[in-house]
């Protein structure tokens, strides 16, 4: 395979004082972001993908609970082997950060906690999504090792 950009993660931090807390990612840059949505699992384990994307990015943060967010680089679009190394981060809102996700790759992931929320920036807009969304089914590859 050819190189390509990998996954990344980009640690932020928390303050906390007597008025309450604070959660940061400084060195995330919206550049590049064209909308944003989020996420909220009904249960923890339940999971959710697989999705992806040959030219959009996507950066994903926990804003509330912890959830699993599992990574693959598919080798061939339409029909890519089963058997790919997988990727898994856990993102949690205790513990600030963006994962970014450049284009090329697919994702899933499933909440490990109840009530966790994730929120998800994508570089490409809404009208171009039906031309660059590549969907397989949830157990193609395995969401949890």
């Amino acid at each position: 395979m050819d190189e390509i950009e990998k996954p990344t993660l980009i640690p932020g931090g928390l303050h906390v004082d007597a008025r309450g807390t604070v959660s940061f990612v400084n060195d995330f840059n919206f550049k590049g972001v064209e909308r944003f949505y989020t996420i909220q699992p009904h249960r923890p384990r339940e999971p959710r993908g697989w999705v992806g994307h040959r030219r959009d990015r996507k950066w994903f943060s926990a804003m509330q609970g912890s959830i699993l967010i599992a990574i693959v680089r598919p080798d061939d679009w339409e029909h890519p082997a089963t058997n790919l190394p997988i990727e898994r981060i856990v993102l949690s809102g205790a513990k600030p950060a963006v994962l970014t996700i450049p284009p090329g790759y697919a994702t899933g992931m499933a909440a490990l906690t109840y009530g966790a929320i994730l929120t998800v920036f994508s570089a490409g807009a809404l009208c171009d999504a039906g031309t660059d969304d590549f969907r397989f089914p949830v157990g193609y590859w395995p969401i949890e090792g």
